[in-house]
């Protein structure tokens, strides 16, 4: 069982070399740290490049390293994330991306990783119009949140169901551990629903829940299994929107752009979302760069209880879940 002390974030992305240069006098270099990049320069994907999972976990201080089971990269080698970088396609859209360097054991570059927030496609050219060198936490940090999505109901104190959108600082939700708590502030953003921030939807009635549901790809879902159907070993489960997906009753809603809602409270809480027992937001080093600053400037006075202790059940692994009837069996285990 993992270290829930020390979180692990799973992310797609490209090898440097599948993303180059396509015009120029650097024809052919690779996107690279932002001492290499110079704006105005044109890339384009290679035909057929595929994307790698990166596991990285996090430590108290924020430093990342390549966890053990990740699928690209050399597990507790050193990552840091260089940079934010804004792309431009030929249809004036842009693309925010962050630059991943892995460091071997004498701090040099030993790999360089594209994270891209949206879809990047072969054969079509990507001007660089934006190098941030201090952008790149608080990108990486929106992929790491997890999110609600507009018009999702949220179940109140008094059992009334109101959209997350209409919710303010101070009203009173229901959790499932802790009683009824107080809202100590609500963030909302709108991006583009595509690759990492394309939110997952989850059918009517396919986790036993009222309404559709639509959440980001990494938000937890919290499940009680009467019967150990998955043969996860405990019964209080928190399993990951996109580690459900079927194609069918549970899919990527892709396309367009999504407005997305963060709801945080003193602690990290089980509240109830269409019926969904789903978690709010989690302040962690990963995630702690996507608040305001303001609210940064008092955070362990507003938000002193953020810990990840287990306290509400055992993350399951994806291989538990790398089934297409997963979704099916969960929602039979935790029927009454």
């Amino acid at each position: 069982m993992a270290d829930r002390a020390v979180p692990t974030q799973s992310v797609q992305v490209y090898p440097a070399q599948s993303f180059r240069v396509c015009t120029g006098a650097i024809q052919g270099d690779a996107v690279s740290w932002h001492g290499d990049l110079e704006l105005d320069d044109l890339y384009a994907l290679e035909h057929n490049a595929l994307r790698g999972r990166l596991s990285m976990q996090a430590d108290s201080t924020g430093a990342f390293r390549v966890a053990e089971d990740t699928g690209i990269g050399q597990p507790g080698a050193t990552l840091h994330l260089d940079c934010a970088l804004t792309f431009m396609s030929p249809d004036g859209l842009t693309q925010d991306a962050v630059v991943i360097v892995e460091l071997d054991e004498h701090e040099q570059i030993a790999a360089v990783y594209l994270l891209s927030l949206s879809e990047l496609r072969p054969k079509t050219e990507y001007a660089l119009v934006g190098i941030d060198p201090k952008g790149a936490r608080e990108l990486f940090a929106r992929v790491a949140s997890v999110y609600f999505t507009r018009g999702t109901h949220i179940t109140m104190a008094t059992g009334e169901q109101r959209r997350i959108e209409t919710l303010n600082v101070g009203d009173r939700v229901l959790t499932r551990d802790d009683g009824v708590q107080e809202i100590r502030w609500i963030g909302s953003s709108t991006t583009r629903a595509q690759g990492d921030m394309a939110p997952i939807l989850i059918e009517a009635g396919a986790l036993n829940n009222a309404n559709d549901l639509i959440v980001s790809p990494n938000h937890r879902l919290f499940v009680y299994q009467r019967e150990d159907r998955i043969g996860a070993g405990q019964a209080e489960l928190m399993v990951k929107a996109r580690h459900l997906l079927n194609g069918d009753t549970v899919r990527v809603a892709h396309g367009g752009f999504v407005d997305y809602f963060q709801i945080l409270f003193d602690r990290h809480h089980i509240i109830y979302a269409e019926g969904i027992a789903a978690e709010s937001m989690l302040v962690d080093p990963r995630t702690k760069p996507s608040l305001p600053s303001e609210l940064l400037e008092k955070l362990t006075e507003v938000i002193p209880g953020h810990t990840r202790s287990g306290h509400h059940g055992v993350d399951v692994q994806k291989a538990l879940l790398d089934r297409p009837d997963a979704i099916d069996i969960l929602r039979r285990a935790s029927s009454r």
